[in-house]
Parts: structure tokens; sequence; C-alpha cells
């Protein structure tokens, strides 16, 4: 597999019809080709293992990088893209992306109105844009309801390794949601919450990565 990809690569790093600021590579696994860097955002296609791919720029840190594959253009981690370096096929890192060229680029919403107009959850760009690029590495949810009761989970891991949960259990007028957040080096935090419509009250307390702790409640009338 290694000759094979060190010859593709070497193929493709002649090639002379791809534009100056676009930097030819090959995909290392079979890897989700997502409308945003995050795994928050929605998949547009799979990029199989092998398959000659296209770089045009990766955010800040170099985390997740935007490519083209075919026809489709998105985003994929930059640990699944492979170029030439000094004779041999690396995997893309900040210290050698800016040597085989590819630059930094931003994400915004003229890059989601360009590609994805056509696509069914084009619509919910609200939605996925409060993931910031470039921030998110992973990102899951979940909403389980049964017997009058629903349980919704949100997980999420930052690109520096921080981690955020957030569960949330509501039944007959009440709700509890509680939030657990860990930063990159360990310090966390957490927030509970309790609201009941029966007597429209709202009960939240606070843990600071200290242990300290802080408690509010607010009555809502009618």
């Amino acid at each position: 597999m290694l000759k094979k990809l060190l010859l593709a690569l070497a193929i493709l790093a002649g090639a002379s019809t791809v534009a100056a600021a676009a930097t030819v590579a090959i995909a290392t696994g079979n890897v989700n080709l997502r409308a945003g860097p995050s795994t928050a955002y929605p998949v547009v296609t799979v990029v199989p293992v092998g398959a000659r791919i296209v770089t045009h720029g990766c955010v800040a840190g170099y985390t997740w990088c935007d490519i083209a594959y075919g026809s489709y253009r998105g985003w994929v981690a930059a640990s699944y893209v492979q170029v030439v370096y000094q004779g041999a096929p690396v995997v893309l890192t900040p210290a050698v992306a800016p040597v085989v060229g590819v630059t930094v680029v931003t994400y915004n919403r003229v890059y989601w109105d360009t590609y994805y107009a056509a696509y069914p959850w084009y619509r919910n760009w609200g939605v996925y844009a409060r993931y910031p690029a470039g921030r998110v590495s992973t990102y899951d949810r979940s909403v389980d309801c049964a017997d009058g009761s629903c349980t919704a989970n949100r997980a999420t891991t930052g690109v520096y390794g921080g981690t955020a949960n957030h569960t949330r259990t509501c039944s007959g007028g009440e709700c509890t949601a509680t939030r657990n957040v860990v930063g990159p080096s360990g310090n966390s935090a957490s927030r509970v919450r309790n609201c009941s419509a029966n007597d429209r009250t709202c009960t939240v307390t606070r843990t600071g990565p200290r242990g300290g702790t802080g408690t509010g409640t607010r009555v809502f009338r009618p």
C-alpha cells in the first residue's frame, strides 16, 4: 500500500492542471467528506482510501482541510490528508502544510451557499453555524422519548481536547438539565438546572473549577 500511495502522490505532484493555490494529495482512509470543518456538519459523501483529492487550504491550526474529491467539495480532518514532502508520502501537519503550499483559509456562509444550496440540509445553516470552524472536532446528539418522558444528550469535543456534555430530561412538566465541561488542562465546571411548569420556577446550581458553588432561583409569573 505504501508503494502505491507513493507512486500515486508522485504522479499527482507533477500534474500541471491544478491551480497554484491547490495541493494534490491522497486520502489515507475511508473518511466522511463534511460540509464544514467538524463532525458536527452533515456528510456530503465518503472519500475512499487512496482516492485522489485536491487540498484548497485548511483552517488555522491545520486541523481540518477544505478539499475537492471529484465533483464534491467539503472538509476532512487533516490526519486523512497525505501529501508528498521531501520525496515521501506524509500526513499533513502544521509543520508540513506551509512547506507544501497549503494555506490557511476561512470557513463561512459564502462557502456554504456556494457548494451546498442543492442539499436537503442547506436551510439548516443556522444550526450548524453555532459550531465555530476549527474549534469543534466531534459532536453527537440524541433524543429518546418513552412513556411521557424525553431525554436529550449532547456531547462535544474541542480540537484541543476539552469536552462538554449536556443531558436534559423532561417529564410531567418538570425538566432537569445537567451540563459538565472539562477543559484541555483538566479543569472542570458544571451546571444543574431544574425547571417546573407546575410552580413556574427554575433553580440553577453552578460549580466552578475550584469547587465553589452558587445557587439561584427564578420565578416566572403568568
